[in-house]
């Protein structure tokens, strides 16, 4: 069903009248909406992503499934040097990851990036400290929804979108009720915290208007701006109850000495942030390596340890070693040295594509000199490679026209407390499927039979 129903939307697409209303309408829809990244559109495509309802409902209980997995990770790890050594947690952070955030969910928000074929379901990383996209998806949803042609498919298919602005309100309400131990009184003041002047800015006031249509007053600082003084976080005369931190650790720790209020704040139990700095603990991309290690497989319930081997990629941290792979004995260096044809280096923690090499993109002279790279650094992953997959999409071109062009097709699930409740996908034309490195994004739309 799913091919029938995209070849329909190329069908559509085919008369020249609807195919040029559908694109002025979206260039002016993200125009006005300003859903520009980095200088350029942020959905530059013509049609977003179909997902059936039957294959959404399995990724549900998949994605489910495997946080639970992800959760036991973090309280494992709590106090537990051995694993926070495999996860690379510096001495920096642990003190981060030490103080309790008031509430037991290691991630409140996260999004889990994965690729969803004819024959798999695959993740490839987790982002479980500040997953950006929300707000944006939820714009995307509201253009694309009236786009003519969108109208005319909806007349032979159900089409549902995912929006998430209201369930990430209910994130931070809940988890502040949770630090409370009660129903706040009053409505809490929320500060949306993160650097000046980032490409995501416009996120950011899409979430302040929200909130504020729902009644909740909210402010968007940097940590420059922040104060701590009895007993209270502020920024200018702004009482601040809930930091929705997007603000990733390793921006804030350059920092965090010269300003250090957001820090006090939170060591001092006098804030409710969400994500808090434990969140770090799974954020390290060597949470892959612990899952898919048969040495911490008794951390794990059957149904997890059958959903991890299915559906996480075999991960482990580069260095001198023994170790399993599917039940086999190997010598780490020796596989990844004969094997670049499966597996991609990654560093540990970083973002924006920065940093990769994909084995089956390098010649033998490269692969080995990442290998030595990434020995030598001490902190990266060698991950075996997955099915990636791939649509062609109308893709926009700057005169005004737009091409059909096979993209890489990344979906991303949201998951508030653990449950999956957003969605939204990014395109590219590379191996990378990464905004910050110039991909796109397009909302995800649930789509089903009309009866």
């Amino acid at each position: 069903m799913l091919h029938e129903a995209v070849e329909h939307y190329h069908q559509l697409l085919a008369d020249n009248d609807l195919a040029e209303a559908s694109r002025k309408m979206l260039h002016e829809g993200l125009e006005r909406a300003k859903l520009i990244f980095g200088g350029r559109p942020l959905s530059p495509y013509l049609r977003p992503h179909f997902v059936t309802e039957t294959d959404f409902a399995r990724i549900e209980k998949i994605c489910e499934v495997v946080w639970g997995a992800i959760q036991k990770v973090k309280d494992a790890a709590v106090g537990n040097d051995e694993l926070l050594d495999e996860l690379g947690i510096t001495e920096v952070e642990r003190d981060l990851v030490s103080i309790d955030p008031g509430y037991a969910a290691v991630s409140p928000t996260a999004r889990l990036d994965s690729f969803l074929t004819d024959d798999a379901y695959s993740f490839v990383e987790l982002n479980g400290e500040s997953p950006a996209g929300i707000a944006y998806v939820d714009a995307a949803y509201k253009i694309f929804s009236e786009l003519p042609v969108m109208k005319r498919f909806s007349e032979r298919y159900n089409v549902r979108p995912l929006y998430g602005r209201h369930l990430m309100l209910e994130v931070l309400l809940r988890a502040y009720a949770e630090y409370l131990g009660r129903e706040p009184e009053s409505k809490p003041l929320i500060a949306i915290v993160d650097l000046k002047d980032l490409p995501t800015q416009k996120e950011f006031e899409l979430f302040q208007e929200y909130f504020a249509g729902e009644g909740y007053h909210a402010i968007v600082c940097s940590p420059q701006e922040l104060e701590f003084s009895g007993g209270r976080l502020r920024a200018g005369a702004d009482e601040i109850d809930i930091v929705y931190k997007r603000l990733l650790v390793n921006e804030y720790i350059p920092i965090m000495g010269e300003f250090p209020a957001l820090l006090d704040a939170y060591r001092a139990g006098a804030i409710c942030m969400v994500n808090s700095f434990r969140s770090k603990l799974i954020h390290k991309k060597a949470l892959f390596a612990v899952l898919t290690n048969e040495r911490y497989a008794h951390l794990f319930t059957e149904e997890e340890r059958a959903a991890i081997r299915l559906h996480v990629p075999w991960t482990r941290k580069v260095r001198a070693e023994q170790t399993d792979h599917y039940g086999e004995q190997i010598d780490l260096l020796a596989f990844a040295a004969n094997s670049r044809d499966r597996l991609v280096l990654k560093p540990n923690d970083d973002y924006g594509g920065h940093g990769i090499y994909i084995g089956w993109n390098t010649d033998e002279i490269g692969w080995d000199e990442a290998l030595r790279h990434a020995l030598s650094n001490g902190d990266y992953l060698l991950q075996e490679r997955v099915s990636t997959a791939r649509e062609p999409f109308p893709a926009l071109q700057p005169d005004g026209t737009f091409e059909f062009a096979e993209q890489l097709v990344d979906l991303d699930p949201l998951l508030f407390f653990g449950k999956v409740g957003s969605a939204f996908t990014r395109l590219s034309f590379t191996e990378l499927a990464n905004v910050s490195s110039g991909g796109g994004m397009v909302p995800t739309f649930i789509i089903g039979e009309k009866n």
